[in-house]
C-alpha cells in the first residue's frame, strides 16, 4: 500500500496493458482516475476493477482534458501519478506505400495524447509538490522501424517527450520515465499473431509492476530512464 492518499491518471486505462496498471495501482493503495471515450470498454474496466473512477474525454482535445483534470483536482484534491499508457498500433507498409492520414493517427494516438495529458496534469503537480509520469513508448522506437515508420517515430517522439519533461520537472520533484514493451500478451496480440510463440510475451501484470515501481517512492532519484520491458519477447 505504498501508494495510499496518492491520486493517479492512468490514460488507455481500458486497454490490454492499461487494465493491469489500473488494478495494480489500486491495490497498492491510490485512488485512480482513467480517462475514456469507449463507455462499453470502460464498463468492461469496472467489472474487473470496481472502484476504478472514469471520465469520459477525448485526449486529443487540449481545452477538453484541461477541463477534465481540474476538475478530477477540485473532487480530489490533486493529481500525484500520470501514466500515459493510451496507444494503438497502425502500420506494416513501407514509407512510400504510408499515407500521411495514417501518420497523423499514429502521431494523434501515442503522442498527442501524452503531451496533452502532461500539460494537463503537470501544473497540478507542481501545486502538490511534486509526482511521477511513465509513459509507454515501445521497443520499435528503438530499432530501425522498418515497415512501421509512423508507429516507431510516434513512438520515438515519446522518448523524446520523456527526456525533455525529466530535465524540466527535476526542481519540481517530478520524475518522469518511459517503458519499452515489445509485444505484449493480450487477446488482441494473440488474434493478430495467432501462430506467434506466446510463451515469450510478457503479461501487462509484469509491465504494470515496474510501473508501479517508478512511480512509487523507492524510485525518487530515477527520472529519464527508458526501461526495456520485453524479457524474451
Amino acid at each position: 500500500m505504498d501508494l495510499e492518499g496518492k491520486v493517479a491518471i492512468v490514460t488507455g486505462g481500458t486497454g490490454g496493458l492499461g487494465v493491469a496498471v489500473v488494478e495494480r495501482l489500486l491495490g497498492a493503495g491510490a485512488t485512480v482516475i482513467t480517462p475514456y471515450v469507449n463507455k462499453a470498454a470502460f464498463a468492461q474496466l469496472r467489472e474487473h476493477c470496481p472502484t476504478v473512477i472514469g471520465t469520459c474525454v477525448d485526449l486529443t482535445d487540449e481545452a477538453a482534458a484541461k477541463a477534465a483534470y481540474d476538475a478530477i483536482v477540485a473532487t480530489h484534491g490533486g493529481i500525484d501519478i500520470l501514466v500515459n499508457s493510451a496507444g494503438g498500433f497502425a502500420g506494416g507498409a513501407p514509407v512510400h506505400q504510408t499515407p500521411w492520414s495514417l501518420w497523423q493517427s499514429q502521431l494523434d494516438i501515442n503522442l498527442k495524447t501524452a503531451v496533452i495529458s502532461c500539460a494537463a496534469a503537470i501544473p497540478h503537480m507542481i501545486a502538490r509538490g511534486g509526482g511521477a509520469i511513465v509513459n509507454v513508448s515501445s521497443r520499435t522506437a528503438t530499432q530501425t522501424g522498418a515497415n512501421l515508420a509512423a508507429y516507431a517515430a510516434a513512438k520515438r517522439a515519446v522518448l523524446q517527450l520523456t527526456e525533455a519533461l525529466a530535465a524540466e520537472l527535476l526542481p519540481h520533484n517530478i520524475t518522469v520515465n518511459a517503458v519499452l514493451p515489445s509485444v505484449i500478451d493480450t487477446p488482441t496480440n494473440w488474434a493478430a499473431m495467432p501462430t506467434a510463440n506466446h510463451d515469450l510475451w510478457v503479461k501487462p501484470a509484469e509491465i504494470a509492476a515496474v510501473i508501479h515501481f517508478l512511480v512509487g517512492p523507492k524510485a525518487r532519484i530515477i527520472s529519464g530512464a527508458a526501461i526495456p520491458v520485453y524479457g524474451k519477447a
